[in-house]
């Protein structure tokens, strides 16, 4: 049997309601931080072009654009809330496949389940095989044959897999659902091949997206894709792509990010807010990480939040100067802001051998501050929002709340948060009425 016909049929027969206990208390947590996500990074640039573009050339129909008013197209529903759930980089992740699963998943769930009228029980299953395929097919890949970590290149496969799911496809449909958008899915720029790290392109997760979606559907209506695709042991791992299928859900091995910027550098900002005094004088920073984080552009002072993101000299700065708060989310206006610029111009930032074979596993970082009182050392292993150094439930709603700030009245705020955490108790219809009641 092909790896990708055993994933379908895990997929198209796994039992109806098989999401139970902690891995579908995850899930919701999972759902609820996504929208926090997309609270944040609904009204970026990224995530204003890509809802003009999907009403443009996508058109509408009956999912809606959350917190935007109106609806569209399945696909261009999930296109344009994608674009917002991971326009400021505080999506979730997870570390084997070294992207971002639930921007890509969620939307496209929520999208085709609105347009089928799903049960609570089919979307909380199908979020649950979007991640399995998606995360496996990511982990899969051998560390050297990997040219690129964007998101695009495999959460493709994880959309294709939910959606086909929520439309009851057989097996063989769905083993056809997974090739074509495996075999269409966006290319994406390999690292090193362009500067421009901090363009709007990033992770290729709307792209993607509409892939899956395209793939399930025309194999629903009998099209055929390369079903060896995955076979191959030099470009996927099968003990990781099918080993242990249903025994534990990948899901739960998905981290949750709490500052707005790549998860490199997440160590290194918990290490300087647990030792920054405010107001005290930074004399000097440097940061010690893998030599994977060398590779991001890091530019030391970033002219848009997508650079920003991929900095450690400019957000370790920020964390600095100006706390926590200030990544949650970042404010365009701190881009000119000539104290956290002096200080990212004084950053140093090295590869250290102590770090050498953490990444993609693990992201640790060590901070070395001297702020007027000699130099002062912190490693930290796991960042916040790690299955190691998981955020809790209150921890996610705080982080709503942070970054709803601005964006949400109050009582639209309140009543996205009550209906985030009855997920598990009340279903999804209160968060489609509470999108719907906050634009």
């Amino acid at each position: 049997m092909h790896a990708i016909e055993e994933l379908a049929q895990f997929v198209a027969h796994l039992p109806a309601g098989s999401l139970q206990g902690p891995a579908r208390d995850s899930c919701a947590l999972l759902v609820f931080d996504l929208m926090s996500a997309t609270v944040a990074g609904v009204g970026s640039d990224l995530a204003i072009a890509a809802r003009g573009c999907a009403k443009s050339l996508y058109g509408e129909g009956v999912a809606d654009v959350w917190l935007s008013g109106g609806s569209l197209s399945v696909a261009g529903a999930a296109m344009a809330n994608s674009a917002a759930a991971s326009a400021l980089d505080i999506d979730d992740g997870h570390r084997g496949a070294a992207g971002h699963p639930g921007a890509g998943v969620i939307p496209a769930v929520m999208a085709v389940a609105q347009a089928l009228g799903s049960s609570d029980e089919d979307i909380f299953d199908a979020i649950a095989v979007g991640y399995e395929v998606g995360l496996r097919t990511a982990t899969a890949r051998p560390i050297a044959r990997i040219d690129t970590y964007a998101t695009g290149r495999w959460v493709n496969y994880g959309v294709a897999a939910a959606a086909a799911r929520l439309l009851r496809l057989d097996a063989k449909q769905t083993a056809h659902a997974l090739a074509i958008a495996g075999a269409e899915g966006p290319i994406g720029f390999p690292s090193g091949s362009s500067k421009y790290q901090g363009s709007t392109v990033k992770e290729q997760i709307p792209a993607a997206v509409v892939v899956g979606l395209t793939a399930a559907y025309r194999a629903r209506e009998g099209a055929t894709g390369p079903i060896d695709l995955l076979d191959s042991e030099d470009n996927y791992r099968r003990e990781v792509l099918t080993g242990g299928l249903g025994e534990h859900w990948w899901l739960q091995d998905s981290y949750i990010k709490p500052y707005a910027c790549c998860r490199y550098m997440h160590a290194a900002i918990d290490a300087i807010l647990a030792m920054r005094r405010p107001g005290a004088p930074i004399k000097s920073l440097r940061i010690e990480t893998f030599a994977r984080g060398l590779k991001l552009v890091n530019e030391r002072a970033p002219t848009t939040l997508e650079g920003a993101q991929y900095s450690y000299y400019f957000s370790c700065a920020l964390a600095a100067v100006h706390g926590a708060a200030a990544l949650q989310p970042v404010d365009p206006r701190v881009l000119t802001d000539a104290e956290v610029l002096a200080l990212a111009a004084r950053v140093e930032l090295a590869a250290h051998d102590d770090f050498a074979q953490s990444f993609p596993q693990r992201t640790p970082c060590r901070v070395v501050m001297d702020q007027g009182h000699g130099p002062e050392t912190m490693t930290v292993e796991f960042p916040l929002g790690d299955v190691a150094n998981p955020m809790s439930q209150d921890q996610v709603a705080q982080k709503f709340i942070n970054l709803a700030r601005g964006n949400l009245a109050t009582a639209q705020r309140d009543q996205m948060v009550a209906a985030l955490q009855g997920l598990t108790t009340r279903g999804f219809m209160p968060l489609f009425e509470s999108w719907r009641a906050a634009c």
